[in-house]
């Protein structure tokens, strides 16, 4: 089988110290993720905002479905801020827990967020991964407000798996029609993202269509990956597949364009995030 991990090694301790210091949530942790060992002990984590909460219930997803009922933690963003100046970190992955109890769908937070951080460690470029907002160009403005480096945003699947493994307030065309607003009004400055697992039953043909779909909104940046059964609860894994297969993917993905590709069975979407922003940005410059 080539789906392997590590063992924890070097800064993981210190990482998960200081996570737990500052009260703060990751996905790593909340959703499983199978590089955990290898990311936190190179020093790195995907920190997950809005709390460990999440209003959605994805058939794929390890995050705890339950609403919090308007609460919103209003310190978050300056402990962030103070993580990322500890860490010091160069490149910062932020993502959310879907808040459909918000009216903005907690964009604001999103935004003072990015902002601290720019503000405690002014050289460091984030990665912001966000749920659709529920679809409201208010709330995806607030955001591109804040001028995040890389805006991302997960199709997750091909448009005939959409409705049957995301929450029926997802919507495949909802979550393109976010990626094309962040290109049209992000500035040529900003990064775009987006990521697919694969195996759970989608057709080559449809893959192929995805990856046009994404390209049509301009989306610079792609990711990958094998799904992962979380639980006994969650979808099964209709097959796994084999690691020549995710390169030709890659190769299929950088022939129609997109200016960085990652593409793995242990690939996840903010695996290897600052490569591909150093990508995508050389080419722009170049």
């Amino acid at each position: 089988m080539w789906i392997r991990t590590g063992l924890p090694r070097g800064e993981y301790a210190s990482v998960d110290a200081l996570l737990g210091e500052l009260r703060l949530s990751t996905v790593c942790r909340e959703a499983h993720c199978p590089n955990r060992s290898e990311c936190w002990s190179a020093g790195t984590a995907t920190l997950m905002l809005l709390g460990s909460k999440c209003t959605r219930r994805c058939r794929f997803c390890a995050v705890e479905t339950r609403s919090p009922h308007g609460v919103v933690d209003r310190e978050e963003p300056s402990r962030v801020g103070e993580a990322v100046a500890r860490w010091g970190l160069s490149y910062v992955v932020l993502t959310q827990v879907c808040r459909d109890d918000l009216d903005d769908g907690g964009a604001a937070l999103l935004a003072e967020t990015v902002r601290a951080i720019h503000r405690r460690a002014p050289s460091a470029r984030v990665e912001l991964l966000v749920g659709d907002l529920a679809g409201r160009a208010a709330s995806l403005e607030t955001v591109l407000e804040a001028r995040p480096e890389v805006l991302a945003h997960n199709l997750e699947t091909v448009r005939r798996l959409s409705g049957a493994i995301r929450d029926r307030r997802a919507g495949y065309d909802q979550s393109l029609e976010l990626l094309r607003q962040a290109r049209r009004r992000g500035g040529s400055q900003l990064v775009t993202k987006s990521s697919i697992m694969l195996g759970l039953g989608e057709t080559d043909s449809e893959i192929e269509a995805a990856l046009h779909d994404l390209r049509s909104a301009d989306v610079d940046l792609l990711t990958l990956g094998q799904y992962l059964r979380p639980s006994a609860d969650h979808l099964p894994v209709d097959r796994f597949v084999p690691p020549e297969e995710f390169d030709a993917w890659a190769d299929r993905a950088r022939d129609l364009g997109f200016a960085g590709v990652a593409s793995g069975p242990m690939v996840r979407s903010s695996y290897h995030a600052d490569e591909l922003f150093r990508r995508a940005r050389r080419l722009r410059e170049g």
